[in-house]
This record gives C-alpha cells, structure tokens and sequence, in this order.
C-alpha cells in the first residue's frame, strides 16, 4: 500500500471505534481540578494564573451581560490548544485539522452570537446589513454583500484553524522527509534542513497556541457586536 503525505489527517478506527472520539477526551484527563481540601501546586497556582489573565484579556472588551461566556470562552480555548499542542508529539493524531471538527465547533457558536443579536437588539443587528448614509441604488447590493459576510465568518473560523495546523504538518513531513533521504547523500544539506526542521518546530508550537486563541477572540469579537 502506497502511503500519501495526506493519510496523517484520515480518520482511523481501531475494533470499529473511531480514534477521534479518543482525541477529544484525553485533553480533559490532562487537568488537575482543584481540590478544596488540598493545597493547590506550583502547577496548578500557574495554571490559574494564566487563565485569570486570559480571561480578564478576553473579557475587558466585552460588555457585562457577556460575561457569562467566560466559562465556554476558557473551556473552548483549553480544548483546542491542547489537541493543537497533542498534534505537535509523533505518532499522534490532530482533531483540529479536520474541517468537520472545526466547523461543528464554529457554526453552533456563532450562530449563539447571532441570535442573541437578533433576540437583545434586533434593530442594531439588522442596522448592519445597511449601513448609514447608503445610496438606494446600492441598498440591494449592501445588503447581499454584509449577508454574505456574515455567512461566511464561520466558515472563515473553521477554514483558518484546519489551513494553518494542516500546512504546518504538511511542512513539518516534507522537511523530515528530505532531511531522511539527505543524510546519506548529502551530510552536510542534511544537516542544515535539520535545524530548519528543528526552528519550525518551535514555529508550529506558537501557530498551535496563537490560532486557539485567534478562534476564541473572533467569537468574543462577534459576541460582543450582538450584545
């Protein structure tokens, strides 16, 4: 059987159980919850710490009724930017290079946002599909342009998170490949795309955290156009 570049991202079954579903759990098994008897650890206070600072960074902008999503907010971005950190080790398969995965998670949350627009502030929300001050012979043609903008944010969300992680495994083989095949031929070249390999390493793991954090901040953004 003849192995493409591409087969990393298929979906495996083992005994007819897809792995997937066994990718989406373990993160949450990587988490000490906080016990009320015991002292928290370094691990666990830094821990805090750093989702106190992202949820006081997310929040700030947004106003007081959605504070509420601070819960999903920090939950969705623990979830991603640990199967995008899992992706990273070998022999490991990344959820979030698939479209589906990503999709399913970004069409029901922004169609959350949208609702509660239409729901809160119905005028506001329909105000943007013309705006102010528009000629009437472009009303029409505002008005399927912001419609199909904003249709196209979520997929715009899912599309964003599946392209970057997916090019940069796909970088990530083809460097490995070529290093593999150098090292007999051509010592020297195969070092040099080594530690080309080594530095995109260090690159893929800020792309895994920075776009985790680029799905949760656009859903802030557009949670807090609707409220």
């Amino acid at each position: 059987m003849v192995l493409t570049y591409f087969d990393q991202f298929a979906l495996t079954h083992y005994l007819g159980i897809p792995l997937i579903l066994l990718a989406t759990t373990l993160p949450w098994a990587l988490y000490q919850k906080a016990s009320p008897v015991i002292k928290n650890n370094r691990m666990q206070n830094m821990q805090n710490q750093l989702m106190l600072k992202f949820v006081k960074q997310l929040l700030t902008p947004l106003p007081k009724p959605a504070h509420k999503w601070a819960v999903m907010f920090t939950s969705l971005f623990i979830f991603l930017i640990t199967l995008n950190m899992l992706g990273l080790l070998p022999y490991t398969f990344t959820p979030t290079t698939q479209l589906s995965l990503n999709l399913g998670l970004a069409i029901p949350l922004w169609f959350t946002t949208v609702v509660i627009g239409m729901r809160n502030q119905p005028t506001i929300a329909m105000a943007h599909f013309l705006p102010l001050g528009t000629p009437t012979y472009l009303i029409p043609l505002l008005i399927i342009i912001e419609t199909a903008s904003l249709l196209i944010r979520p997929l715009s969300l899912g599309i964003r998170l599946t392209a970057n992680l997916t090019a940069g495994h796909l970088m990530m083989q083809l460097i490995a490949t070529a290093t593999l095949v150098l090292l007999p031929l051509m010592p020297a070249v195969a070092i040099s795309t080594y530690i080309l390999l080594f530095l995109l390493s260090f690159l893929e793991i800020a792309v895994a955290m920075i776009q985790a954090y680029v799905f949760v901040l656009l859903l802030s953004l557009y949670l807090q156009e609707n409220t």
